[in-house]
């Protein structure tokens, strides 16, 4: 993987929606790995992460996927102000959250991308065997079982995962920011 060297001028918001087992987390890490090896402030919100605390609370409910995503885009308009580029890892399956918190975040500070991975690959991936409990009834609202998944309708980059591997899904994230007006 090349090394990434531009610093980061004006942080934004990379927001990573997909399936669960799609790739959002292991393509945020390593996007994360390379600016900040190149010196940038840089978080990942990490959906797993924010159900084990901040959302700790919440369900799978639609009412609930709306809370869900308006913390997280909260949390990453503050961190934006703040200096640091954050990388949003969440499902969020619903456009129209996303839309909200491109909002909430401002649209120009906002790079919606979807990492596409068909349901069935989704499944295989799945280290949990949270589609195996869905299937079997065991877990209720679970997108892509009985939620739905929206997919984006323009996105600024889609990754289909089954086309390449996580380093070249890396190195597409970071050819997006860099062909951006982030950077010095």
């Amino acid at each position: 993987m090349k090394n990434f060297t531009k610093n980061i001028d004006t942080p934004a918001v990379l927001w990573l929606t997909g399936l669960s087992g799609a790739g959002k987390s292991t393509i945020a890490i390593g996007v994360q790995e390379q600016l900040l090896a190149a010196g940038n402030k840089v978080c990942i919100l990490d959906g797993d992460e924010l159900r084990r605390g901040l959302c700790s609370d919440l369900g799978f409910t639609d009412a609930d996927r709306v809370e869900n995503i308006r913390r997280a885009a909260e949390v990453a308009r503050m961190m934006v102000n703040s200096g640091t580029l954050v990388i949003v890892a969440l499902i969020s399956p619903f456009r129209t959250d996303r839309l909200l918190a491109a909002k909430r975040i401002g649209e120009s500070r906002f790079l919606e991308i979807h990492i596409s991975t068909p349901l069935e690959v989704a499944e295989k991936r799945d280290v949990k065997g949270l589609y195996q409990k869905a299937r079997a009834g065991q877990l209720k609202n679970f997108t892509g079982i009985d939620s739905p998944y929206e997919i984006p309708e323009s996105p600024a980059l889609t990754i289909t995962t089954t086309d390449e591997s996580a380093e070249q899904s890396v190195e597409r994230v970071l050819s997006l920011l860099k062909n951006t007006s982030l950077f010095l």
